[in-house]
Parts: structure tokens; sequence; C-alpha cells
């Protein structure tokens, strides 16, 4: 897996839906900042997030994982 890969896909489905980095994290409970963290690479979604944030992104989590 590699994080940069992953954030660059998590940003591109989120811009897709319309999403701010703020309201993605407002729907998962977490900070903005944390989905930047994300989105840059700097850091990965914790386990539990990973199922609700495939959701929100309508995308499959095998999609989510290979970016």
């Amino acid at each position: 897996m590699d994080n940069r890969q992953i954030g660059r896909f998590i940003a591109a489905c989120r811009k897709e839906k319309g999403l701010t980095q703020r309201e993605l994290g407002e729907r998962l409970h977490v900070t903005d900042r944390a989905v930047s963290k994300w989105e840059t690479g700097k850091g990965f979604p914790d386990i539990s997030l990973i199922e609700p944030l495939a959701n929100v992104l309508q995308v499959s989590i095998p999609e989510l994982l290979a970016g």
C-alpha cells in the first residue's frame, strides 16, 4: 500500500462528491487536519474508519486500499 497513492485517491473521490475536507471529517468524526494528512500521504485512516470512509466515498474497501 502506498500512502500517497491512497491519499490522492481519497482526495479525488472526495472532490468528485463535492465534499470539503471539513465535511468529510465531520461525517467520519475526525478533524479536517486528519483528512489532510491522509490526502497528502502523511498519515493513514485508522482501521476502524476504513469501512465508513469507503461508504462515504461510495467505493469498495479493496478499491480504497488499492488507491
